[in-house]
C-alpha cells in the first residue's frame, strides 16, 4: 500500500481462526511475506471483531466457523460498524477493515453469506501461501478476489436474497458490460483495456453500478449478477 507520504507501507493483517495450529501457520508464513504485516490473531467472532477496532488493520482473514460468533456476523459488524466508537474529537469512525474470507471447501455455502455480508472475496486455505498473500493485498488495495466458476457454483447451491435487485436497479448498457466484465474476474485497469476507455470512467461505471444494485462491494454485485441471470455460465467476455 501506498502511505500519504508517496512510501510504501505494509498491509497490516489480523488473522480469525479458531483452530490454534492454523492461526499460528497462517501468522508465520505470512508475515514472512513481502509488504504484510500480520498484527493480530483472533480466536473466534467476538474476538475478532474487538481486535480489529483495537488494531485497526487493513485486512482481516475471516474464518467462517468459529465459536461465540461465527466469521459471517463478524464480517456483517465489522463492515457495517456496528457499535463502532467515534473517531477523534466526535468525528467520523475511523473506515472499517476490508474482509477476506478464508475456507476449506470451495462450495461451502457459509462463504456466499460471507460475501453476502461484505466480504471482499474468499480464499482456500489449501492454496500457496504466496497466492494467500497476494489475495490480502489485492483487497487492500481496494479490488476483490472473484473466481467465477467456484462463485456461480455457490450461487446455485444457495441463492441470496438480492437476486431481484438488478430487475430493479436500471443500469445502463455501459454498466452492464462492465458488471459482466467484472463478474469475469477482471481489475479495474484490465476493464478499461477491454473497453478503451479511461481508468476513471471505469471507477465511476463501478461505483454507478454498486450504488445502483446496493451491493457492498464488488464481490456481493457480481453475486447478484449472477443471480439475476445477467451473467451465465459460458460468458467469457
Amino acid at each position: 500500500m501506498t502511505g500519504p507520504d508517496g512510501t510504501e507501507t505494509p498491509t497490516t493483517l489480523l488473522i480469525a481462526d479458531d483452530d490454534e495450529v492454523t492461526r499460528t501457520g497462517l501468522r508465520m508464513l505470512l508475515a514472512a511475506q513481502p509488504g504484510i504485516e500480520v498484527v493480530g490473531e483472533a480466536a473466534d467472532g467476538v474476538e475478532v471483531v474487538e481486535q480489529a477496532r483495537r488494531l485497526r488493520p487493513d485486512v482481516v482473514l475471516m474464518d467462517v466457523r468459529m465459536p461465540r460468533r461465527d466469521g459471517i456476523e463478524a464480517t456483517r459488524r465489522l463492515l457495517a460498524g456496528t457499535d463502532e466508537p467515534a473517531g477523534p474529537g466526535g468525528g467520523p469512525a475511523p473506515a472499517p477493515p476490508k474482509v477476506v474470507v478464508i475456507t476449506t471447501f470451495e462450495n461451502d455455502d457459509h462463504v456466499t453469506a460471507a460475501l453476502s455480508a461484505g466480504a471482499s472475496g474468499f480464499v482456500l486455505k489449501r492454496l500457496p501461501v504466496r497466492q494467500i498473500a497476494e489475495a490480502v493485498r489485492v483487497v487492500a488495495a481496494g479490488e476483490a478476489i472473484l473466481f467465477p466458476t467456484t462463485l456461480r457454483r455457490m450461487v446455485a447451491v444457495r441463492p441470496l436474497d438480492s437476486a431481484a435487485a438488478l430487475p430493479r436497479a436500471a443500469l445502463t448498457g455501459r454498466e452492464e458490460e462492465v458488471l459482466r466484465l467484472m463478474a469475469t474476474g477482471l481489475s479495474n485497469p484490465e476493464i478499461a483495456e477491454s473497453l478503451t476507455v479511461s481508468l476513471e470512467t471505469v471507477k465511476t461505471h463501478v461505483g454507478n453500478v454498486l450504488t445502483k444494485l446496493g451491493a457492498q462491494n464488488r464481490t456481493h454485485a457480481v453475486v447478484i449478477a449472477y443471480e439475476s441471470g445477467l451473467v451465465v455460465p459460458g460468458f467469457t467476455g
